[in-house]
């Protein structure tokens, strides 16, 4: 892991501090999220307002354009106060990640002269049928945080066959048919109430569909591109490829959310005594060691993650598969190494860690939650070790 620069480490507290500004707020309203499983808007309006969801855009585009480092500091902050609002942030800045992809045009009006969210569901579970100077797109797409806070949506559909006088691809004879990763507006999408999760219950992740919106081609990107870094332009943000930039996000909430299980189980032990015990959790030599394993596991992941941060700002540009995979290992890592230590402790807390609603429980849920996305899931390791064997690195088998 490379030492912070003087400037980067000014841009980090910088954006910390902004972390401060609504860290009451945040908490006030994490319980109200969590029962209405949607971030209340004052919380997005007050997100909104510090610029957390325009941290990763190009400052072409009126974003920050901070460094992978400064963005994932201030996620782990936002989850050590409410997970699901770090969530949202961090899907914004997946997705923001377009960007660099789409027309210069097309990106400012999405991204400059929009306040609201830019995001929606990146599983190509609709079809875009080409039809003269763009597409028309249909489809459901689940797992949509925050899309009830967005002016404008991303649909990631499958590309039907040519036909006469259409634009678009056509599928191979062997190979899967080409995604297009297309913006439509928020309001033409129709909203489903279908997010009853075990934990992140506050990111509103229920699902949209899209009937027969036609997308101009200037508002897609070819999902073929998204593996290799944006095309060199004036306006371009960042030279990372989107699949080697995703990681970051989903991996810097799952380890705030464990940087914030060592605080609850801290201040736990210290105030619960064990049915028929004398002493409290922390006076046990049992706890002391299974804490400073699970800090061991949070430290380390911190560690990984900051160094596939540099990795990935030094090299996103010519790293391809090396890269990738370095990335991926880093990101599947801190999710196991997170999950083994909000167990740890979920456990070493016995009966006290039963309470629905407390912190702790509320940690564990988080936690497991967040591990289920694919850019933190163990298959990760599975492709990334086919790859150190010599073969290709796959998204999935």
């Amino acid at each position: 892991m490379t030492p912070l620069s003087p400037a980067q480490a000014d841009e980090t507290r910088t954006w910390l501090s902004r972390v401060e500004n609504v860290s009451g707020l945040l908490a006030e309203k994490r319980a109200q999220a969590e029962q209405d499983r949607a971030t209340p808007t004052a919380v997005m309006d007050a997100l909104r307002a510090q610029e957390f969801h325009r941290m990763w855009v190009s400052h072409s585009f009126s974003g920050a354009n901070v460094s992978l480092r400064t963005g994932s500091a201030v996620l782990q902050a936002l989850a050590r106060i409410d997970p699901s609002a770090a969530w949202q942030m961090g899907v914004q800045g997946a997705i923001g990640r377009l960007s660099d992809y789409l027309p210069d045009k097309v990106a400012a009006r999405l991204f400059c002269t929009s306040r609201g969210l830019v995001v929606g569901g990146v599983n190509p579970t609709g079809e875009a049928v080409p039809v003269p100077g763009g597409y028309r797109v249909r489809g459901t797409w689940s797992f949509a945080s925050g899309a009830t806070h967005a002016d404008w949506l991303l649909c990631a559909a499958v590309l039907a066959p040519c036909t006469s006088g259409s634009s678009g691809g056509q599928r191979g004879q062997d190979g899967p048919a080409p995604i297009r990763m297309l913006f439509i507006p928020g309001s033409t999408a129709s909203f489903i109430d279908d997010w009853h999760s075990l934990g992140l219950c506050g990111t509103g992740s229920g699902s949209f569909t899209v009937d027969n919106v036609v997308v101009p081609e200037s508002h897609s990107v070819d999902g073929s591109l998204l593996r290799r870094p944006p095309a060199v332009r004036r306006t371009r943000g960042y030279a990372i490829a989107y699949y080697d930039f995703a990681p970051f996000t989903t991996a810097s909430t799952a380890l705030g959310i464990a940087q914030q299980t060592l605080d609850v189980f801290r201040e736990l032990a210290g105030r619960t005594v064990p049915a028929r015990s004398t002493h409290a959790l922390a006076d046990s030599a049992t706890v002391h060691a299974t804490f400073a394993r699970a800090t061991a596991l949070v430290r380390a992941a911190e560690l990984v993650l900051a160094d596939a941060a540099d990795q990935a700002m030094a090299h996103g540009e010519t790293g391809g598969e090396e890269l990738s995979g370095v990335i991926r290992l880093a990101a599947a890592s801190v999710a196991e190494n997170c999950v083994s230590a909000v167990t740890m402790l979920h456990t070493a807390a016995g009966a006290a860690a039963l309470r629905s609603g407390d912190d702790l429980d509320r940690c564990f849920r988080d936690i497991h939650t967040a591990a289920r996305h694919i850019t933190l899931a163990t298959t990760n390791f599975e492709m990334v070790g086919a790859h150190l064997f010599g073969g290709p690195l796959l998204m999935r088998r």
